[in-house]
This record gives structure tokens, C-alpha cells and sequence, in this order.
């Protein structure tokens, strides 16, 4: 019986050992496009298109393929620029600035392809606010998240992933995300 326990030991630490459980910090840059959707009559349109803002995240792998994830992401003010037709004959052009953040929480998948290489899978829920001037959007909607992640040693990581934070809104930053982050396993 003793042997049995000290070998049910040893093999528990030798497990825990090959996989990258545990806490994880990590910090990314997260690029959303800013396309606005001005009126039809519009003209000399200008926007910002895609801009880097920062993505700050933690969580914790309960073994090398399931784990739960907590993060922000801030969407960066940014502006569109338009010229549109005035009721008092001629033009008016327009600046609509706009921003956001979100905060997510996330189950997370991951299927490991060698000792260096990691595919994964996030679904979770997002708290997403979006401003544009005298417009406001504050929604609790679905999240989604795809990508791929590069173990530089085994503490520090590099990941890839594309991003979903809820449903297209006619204003503001676009859903759509594309992260570059590295990551700390505790």
C-alpha cells in the first residue's frame, strides 16, 4: 500500500510538471477597425480605419487543455470625418469621435499541436460599452475568441487570435479584433 501511495505521488508531480497549469498575466495589443457608417448622401468620407489599443488579461489553466480567462480591452478614441449636404443649400462637414471598452470572462479550450505550439478556443460573455458623439451602447453579449500561441520557454508565451465582442453597431469601433499578446504562467 505504501509503495502504491508514493507511486500515485510521483506520478501526480510528474503530470503536473509537463503541463502548464496555473495563473497566467499577460498584455496585448488589440487592433478593431473604426469604420462609420455615414449617412448615404456623405461625401469626401475619411475614418481611422484599424488602430492599435492596449488588452490587459489574466487567467487560469486548470490542466494543458481546459482554463477560464478574465480581460479588458479598451477600443482607443478615434474619428470619422464627413461632408454632407445643408439644409441651407451648400455643405456642413461633420466629425463623429468615438471609443469603448469591454471586459470579458471566458472559458478557454486548448488543444496543444507540439511542446512549443498551442491552438485555442475562447467562448464567454463580454460587458461592452461604445460612445460616439451623442450616441451610447452598453450591452452584455456573447464572446468569441480564436488563435494560436507560441511557448518562448515555459513561462512566457506569444498568442495570435482573432477576437468577437457581441454584434455590429452602426457606430463606434467594429467587433472584430485581432490581438498580438505576450503572456507570464505563474
Amino acid at each position: 500500500m505504501k509503495k502504491l501511495i508514493i507511486a500515485l505521488v510521483a506520478g501526480a508531480a510528474a503530470m503536473s510538471a509537463a503541463h502548464a497549469e496555473g495563473p497566467y498575466v499577460g498584455v496585448g495589443i488589440a487592433t478593431a477597425s473604426r469604420n462609420y457608417s455615414a449617412p448615404p448622401s456623405a461625401t469626401n468620407t475619411s475614418d481611422d480605419g484599424y488602430r492599435a489599443s492596449g488588452k490587459i488579461f489574466g487567467g487560469y489553466d486548470f490542466d494543458q487543455t481546459l482554463g477560464v480567462e478574465l480581460g479588458y480591452t479598451d477600443f482607443r478614441n478615434g474619428s470619422n470625418t464627413f461632408t454632407i449636404p445643408s439644409t441651407t443649400g451648400g455643405t456642413a462637414t461633420t466629425t463623429v469621435s468615438h471609443g469603448g471598452h469591454s471586459t470579458y470572462l471566458a472559458g478557454k479550450a486548448t488543444a496543444p499541436l507540439n511542446e512549443q505550439f498551442n491552438v485555442f478556443g475562447k467562448l464567454g460573455i463580454a460587458q461592452t460599452k461604445i460612445e460616439s458623439t451623442g450616441r451610447s451602447d452598453n450591452n452584455t453579449e456573447g464572446y468569441l475568441a480564436v488563435g494560436g500561441e507560441y511557448k518562448l520557454n515555459k513561462n512566457v508565451a506569444f498568442t495570435l487570435e482573432y477576437e468577437r465582442y457581441g454584434k455590429n453597431k452602426d457606430f463606434g469601433p467594429k467587433p472584430n479584433v485581432w490581438t498580438v499578446a505576450a503572456k507570464y504562467n505563474f
